[in-house]
């Protein structure tokens, strides 16, 4: 019998988004990771589509974390007949859990609300998936200890390893016949306000690394002293300003950061509002696993405290009304969505508001239109004008830039068969393959979507 593994490059390849890639063999097939495509139309209408693969014979999912963007399609694997196990850590899986189901009640939302006001051109629009649909997801959750190699069949075995990026993220490790495949998920950087350092691979015949910052290196910004700075001058225009904020991990750092900054007497106590009823439950994953985070429990209590959590629509409303200059962290980061929108909806067009991004922005989202200085911005079927001012700190991105990235390889002793080059935009993804050929010499290939290897091992 032939030995070969078939990789399928099903997504978060020539693109930032939609992590998936199946391996078949003639023991198991495996797909790593399940998420949904985010940004560009031509790309989120991708999500609607069945995958190209025979669903059904998939045995299992391994998540590298909980990110959207990397679990948001696991109720659609389902629905096309997947029942196998999901398989991830326990803080990625209560992550996931959490953004599954409040992902499925704006899928739910919207569409209500778009068959309501009638401006969706899909009649009835349908939501993407339900809540009970990401619950009868969770019940396939399965949790698994990092660094321990896990038996899958005769001949395949895989291991988690810690990644920094988000609470719980991992690196995959998966031996099949004796050749090792690397897939670095999402890698975080070091030094990180709330993580501990990734760690590395140490081989990898096959390596599939993510290029979100092939291109880039962060800047060597003074985050502290650049929010410092905003913060004094929202409080001088007597206006508000608003960070609109990925749910997992940016919120919390941002809290941190502002509880510091008040602690250090670098701010006075402007209230901070944080909006966003997914970032509320990821704070209790914070509580839950202290062994993968570095802040004490007395450091969490504090930040906490130092914060107002806004619990209810209702409560919304009473921050947007209140008259105090104030600070406003709601989700979602690229300002695709989430409560953000209600803030942006009222706000935007004052001049004394301030917009800061903090993080990446995909193509395609209204975050990016936002950063490259549109005068009007569309969301709920209308355009609003900005009038607001837009600033950006790039260095608080959770993920490895292009020299961590090369640094993050340095430990692999083997000279790999072949790097595959994921989750990047086409620009990205070239000037890594350059900087890596620079650096290694090894063989690097950029996969497109739906591209099929065949390894013969």
């Amino acid at each position: 019998m032939e030995n070969f593994a078939k990789i399928n490059f099903l997504g978060a390849s020539g693109v930032v988004t939609g992590s998936k890639f199946l391996i078949e063999t003639s023991e198991k097939n495996i797909l790593i990771d399940c998420g949904m495509f985010q940004g560009l139309k031509e790309l989120r209408e991708l999500n609607w589509s069945d995958l190209p693969v025979n669903v059904p014979s998939i045995d299992v999912v391994l998540l590298t974390h909980g990110h959207l963007d990397h679990v948001g399609y696991l109720p659609r694997l389902l629905k096309q007949g997947f029942s196998g196990k999901i398989m991830g850590t326990a803080p990625t899986l209560a992550i996931a859990e959490i953004i599954l189901r409040d992902s499925a009640k704006i899928h739910e939302e919207e569409a209500e609300k778009a068959n309501k006001e009638n401006y969706s051109k899909h009649n009835p629009a349908l939501p993407f998936y339900t809540v009970k649909e990401a619950e009868n997801t969770v019940t396939l959750f399965e949790e698994q200890l990092p660094d321990k190699w896990i038996v899958l069949s005769e001949y395949i075995s895989y291991r988690f390893q810690y990644n920094g990026h988000i609470i719980g993220a991992t690196f995959i490790e998966l031996d099949i016949n004796s050749k090792r495949f690397v897939f670095s998920g999402d890698i975080g950087r070091s030094n990180d306000y709330l993580l501990n350092d990734p760690k590395r691979p140490e081989w990898a015949d096959f390596l599939f690394i993510e290029s979100t910052y092939g291109d880039k290196l962060h800047p060597e910004e003074d985050v502290e002293g650049i929010l410092t700075e905003i913060i004094l001058e929202t409080l001088e225009k007597k206006g508000n300003l608003i960070i609109p904020s990925f749910a997992v991990e940016r919120l919390q750092t941002l809290m941190y950061i502002l509880w510091q900054l008040y602690k250090k007497n670098k701010i006075p106590n402007i209230p901070v509002f944080v909006d966003s009823p997914m970032g509320n439950n990821v704070l209790s994953v914070f509580k839950r696993f202290p062994k993968w985070h570095k802040l004490s429990d007395e450091d969490y209590n504090a930040m906490c405290k130092h914060v107002n959590i806004v619990a209810s629509y209702k409560e919304t409303w009473e921050t947007i009304d209140d008259k105090r200059s104030k600070i406003i962290i709601a989700g979602s980061g690229m300002v695709t969505g989430g409560r953000v929108l209600t803030y942006l909806k009222q706000l935007i067009d004052e001049p004394s508001t301030t917009v800061l991004l903090v993080g990446y922005q995909a193509e395609g989202t209204r975050g990016r239109q936002l950063q490259d200085g549109v005068h009007e911005i569309r969301f709920f079927g209308k355009y609003y004008p900005v009038k607001a001012t837009i600033k950006n700190i790039a260095s608080l991105s959770a993920h490895a830039d292009q020299h961590d990235l090369i640094n993050w390889m340095s430990n692999i002793k083997n000279i790999p068969e072949n790097v595959y080059l994921i989750h990047g935009e086409p620009t990205a993804l070239d000037a890594f393959r350059v900087k890596i050929k620079d650096t290694y010499h090894w063989n690097v290939t950029i996969p497109k979507l739906t591209d099929v290897e065949k390894i013969v091992l």
